[in-house]
């Protein structure tokens, strides 16, 4: 009893912030409901209507990611007044890109529209929040328009691929998606690269084992689960925005957003370098970005 009862302790240990995380997620599409119910809402769900709990929910979301990681976000100065795309890296959960979001409508009232995976909108119960947070299928259709409406248009173009199955080493697992490059073409908007330190040091997927990699791969679902949750330090830094350039290929394009792995697009190899080797150990170490929550030099 005693072995079967520090088993399970230890198993809540490892899945009790993901799953944390998870119930204030539907906790907050509840009290949205519970909103336009009392205010009688019919309006589009993307309108300024929706601002007042768009910001209450913001609030809820920064002030954890202060006490539980100690975010920092760095290089607003870098997104357009206008349209855009935001690429980023896909930690094991995206909950360093929650908090950018909430992050960007405080500081700057200004919605980013999120490109997520088909299964995201099989989720029971979220419709109202994927609504009102702007979490788009993303088509290729519906990029271009909302680009064209002026908003920033958010993709992870590893996807699920790159949370279920890179590790501390910070693999992009892009494969041959070149989708972004070609909406960023056709709209005529910059591409912004943004990165987020110690992502994989908070939030950890289980080695990869084949069977959950073919298991994937046959049915688009993520089967396998994540856990931690430690309250490592999060930076998210967005880059110098990659200019649209009209004589540039779709993958002349990719290959710059590429080049400096995670960070930003500089002119040469060897600053980027310098910016990984300043921002992140790799392979990531968990014990390093705990005590990077108590240094204030980095602020």
């Amino acid at each position: 009893v005693i072995i079967g009862s520090l088993t399970i302790s230890g198993i809540l240990v490892f899945f009790i912030v993901p799953l944390t995380i998870v119930f204030f997620i539907y906790l907050t599409n509840i009290l949205l409901l519970i909103y336009q119910r009392n205010n009688e809402l019919k309006a589009d769900p993307l309108s300024d209507v929706w601002n007042s709990v768009r910001k209450t929910i913001a609030s809820f979301w920064d002030i954890y990611a202060r006490i539980w990681h100690g975010y920092e976000l760095h290089g607003v100065e870098n997104l357009p007044e206008g349209p855009g795309i935001l690429v980023y890296y896909h930690g094991a959960i995206p909950i360093d890109y929650l908090y950018f979001l909430s992050r960007l409508f405080l500081w700057k009232k200004r919605l980013c529209l999120s490109v997520a995976d088909h299964f995201v909108f099989r989720l029971p119960g979220l419709k109202l929040l994927l609504a009102v947070t702007g979490v788009i299928p993303g088509t290729r259709e519906q990029c271009l328009v909302a680009l064209k409406n002026g908003y920033l248009v958010s993709i992870s173009p590893g996807g699920v691929r790159e949370a279920l199955f890179s590790d501390e080493s910070y693999q992009l697992m892009w494969g041959n998606r070149k989708g972004f490059a070609q909406v960023a073409l056709e709209a005529k908007v910059p591409i912004i690269p943004m990165y987020t330190q110690n992502v994989r040091e908070g939030y950890r997927m289980f080695k990869e084992r084949r069977f959950f990699r073919q298991l994937y791969e046959s049915t688009r679902l993520p089967f396998t689960p994540p856990y931690g949750g430690l309250p490592v330090k999060f930076r998210t830094y967005i880059g110098k925005p990659i200019p649209y350039d009209p004589n540039i290929t779709t993958e002349e394009l990719v290959e710059k957003v590429c080049k400096g792995k995670f960070f930003f697009s500089f002119q040469t190899k060897t600053a980027v370098q310098a910016l990984i080797s300043k921002h992140q150990t790799i392979p990531g170490n968990i014990w390093k970005a705990l005590l990077e929550r108590f240094d204030k030099r980095r602020k």
